[in-house]
């Protein structure tokens, strides 16, 4: 017989207990209500343990070592190799070794109550989760349900693929040992870091892509991190199917490509994007069908509030991943945050309907201002629009670019190669993107972001000086050459 599950009431439900889903149900018991997590993993998900964390304590060493490496003076005293088994071990630390005590630790003093098990929606605002220790449990949500449930890697259909050991971007970033040879299948960020951070412990990697290296990003930016690749002994093989995968006896693996190369390795790595993990919470009973691919899609506005759930009233959201909007971690701590106040606010009767852009319970910044960051070295930073986006937008729409070259660079690295566009918007003059691309440049990403979310005046950021010599005297450049 199965036991009846063990019912309980709270404020808010919240599915996944990620980086998105903490900082919902910690904003909504800030507010007052009450809160659960149900998570079937560790509780700090995907970023903590495979992916943010992990991949850039793999990237980070290499970096340094390289910048030490073109820097003279400093380069006739370092080693020419990472030692990896160290590079592991530091990767380690930063993922807590995989263990979640302290993430647990947090939700309890927060006052956020932890299922672990699988979570399914049974009806509206009506949660079933199967948990890891055997209980059944049926949550009510008073208020809201919450999806912060992540993504999960798309698999290509390539012939014999489902045959082989194949990494994804998991056991990429987990991995106990460095392959000596990695085949790394998708030319997107995730693709593109790992196959730098391996080639650096020492792997000899071929980057395989359909279409070039980050496609979505300018060109100019782009080709700087595939020098950066090519200069670290990656073979690049861009615009290029991949047809079929063959597991050999010796332990390698075979990929035959669409212009009748082969390419052998000990391990391949799948980086092929990401796609919301929506499958198996039960959205069918609250009114949600696959698309003809079979996939599930969501629709959210500006507080996160899924559109067209079954039932009475508004209850049930969407951040993160699961949103479907921007799949990374920062901005999704965002929207965590603005529908976590909504949540509370609306229980209180302080909000009512759509809230007006920019304000605390509104994911504005989905709109304009999402940035990110290529981990690679060089680095690729970017906030806002592209010039093509800004003008399939209806903005008029110009840009300005040019080569990083000023004091700060030249100081900061032999030999320095940097590139830098502003997007702005000529009816307004005020910026609408940014994009930089050089070692380093990471760090120049916050002072675009803050002037495209304030839709700073162009005459007002000419006054914003640059201290000398640093790297961000581009920003006068730039504007300079705009015509200030």
């Amino acid at each position: 017989m199965i036991p009846e599950p063990v019912g309980r009431d709270f404020d808010v439900v919240v599915i996944g207990a990620g980086a998105a889903g903490e900082n919902v149900a910690g904003r909504v018991v800030r507010g007052g209500l009450t809160a659960v997590l149900v998570e079937a993993e560790l509780v700090g998900g995907e970023c903590s343990y495979w992916a943010c964390m992990p991949s850039k304590a793999l990237l980070r060493p290499g970096t340094a070592l390289h910048g030490a490496q073109t820097t003279p003076g400093a380069k006739e005293a370092v080693t020419k190799t990472l030692d990896a088994a160290a590079v592991l071990a530091r990767r380690n630390y930063f993922t807590s070794n995989w263990q979640d005590d302290s993430q647990v630790d947090w939700v309890k003093d927060t006052g956020i109550e932890l299922v672990r098990g699988r979570a399914a929606l049974t009806a509206p605002r009506t949660v079933e989760v199967a948990g890891l220790d055997g209980t059944q449990h049926r949550l009510q949500a008073r208020h809201a349900v919450v999806l912060a449930t992540g993504s999960v890697p798309n698999t290509p259909p390539i012939e014999g693929l489902q045959d082989v050991d194949a990494w994804g971007t998991r056991e990429a970033t987990s991995a106990g040992e460095v392959p000596e040879r990695l085949a790394v299948l998708g030319g997107g960020v995730a693709g593109t870091e790992l196959a730098q951070a391996f080639a650096r412990l020492g792997s000899s990697v071929t980057l395989i892509a359909r279409s070039g290296l980050l496609g979505s990003f300018p060109e100019e930016a782009s080709q700087l991190v595939a020098a950066g690749l090519r200069a670290d002994g990656v073979e690049l093989r861009l615009h290029t199917a991949t047809e079929r995968i063959h597991a050999n006896d010796d332990g390698t693996v075979d990929i035959a490509l669409a212009d009748g190369s082969t390419v052998t390795a000990e391990k391949v790595l799948v980086s092929t994007g990401r796609r919301p993990a929506l499958a198996g919470l039960g959205l069918e009973h609250v009114g949600f069908e696959p698309d003809e691919e079979g996939r599930l899609r969501l629709e959210t506005d500006n507080t996160g509030l899924v559109t067209g759930a079954g039932g009475e009233g508004s209850w049930l959201y969407a951040v993160g991943d699961a949103a479907g909007r921007n799949l990374y971690t920062h901005q999704g701590k965002y929207e965590a945050r603005a529908t976590g106040d909504a949540i509370a606010a609306r229980a209180k009767g302080g909000l009512d309907g759509r809230p007006a852009d920019w304000s605390r319970f509104a994911q504005t910044a989905n709109e304009h201002a999402v940035p990110g960051v290529v981990f690679t070295d060089p680095e690729l930073a970017t906030v806002g629009r592209s010039l093509d986006r800004a003008r399939k937008d209806g903005y008029n729409a110009s840009s300005v670019e040019l080569p990083i070259q000023v004091a700060g660079s030249s100081l900061h690295a032999e030999n320095y190669e940097g590139w830098a566009q502003l997007v702005i918007d000529e009816d307004r003059k005020v910026l609408l993107g940014a994009t930089f691309a050089g070692p380093d440049v990471a760090e120049l990403l916050h002072a675009a972001t803050v002037a495209v979310v304030g839709e700073v005046p162009l005459d007002r950021l000419w006054h914003a000086v640059p201290s000398y010599p640093t790297i961000s005297e581009v920003w006068l450049r730039l504007l300079e050459k705009y015509g200030l």
